[in-house]
């Protein structure tokens, strides 16, 4: 089995937090973690744009 896309996890990923941040259920709770779902969010941000940069990074050394 291959494993899947980092890009596509990536943008899966994205997807399930927003669901989650929508939820209602989600909503209702007093949940007050020291990370929040605004962090996942952006951590996922930062993670794609390493990735992109390093394979800019690749396709330009010829790699």
């Amino acid at each position: 089995m291959s494993n899947p896309n980092l890009h596509e996890l990536i943008n899966v990923a994205q997807f399930i937090i927003k669901q989650i941040a929508a939820h209602p259920d989600f909503q209702a709770l007093d949940y007050q973690p020291g990370l929040t779902i605004g962090d996942a969010q952006t951590a996922l941000s930062y993670l794609e744009l390493e990735l992109k940069s390093n394979q800019n990074s690749n396709a330009t050394s010829g790699d």
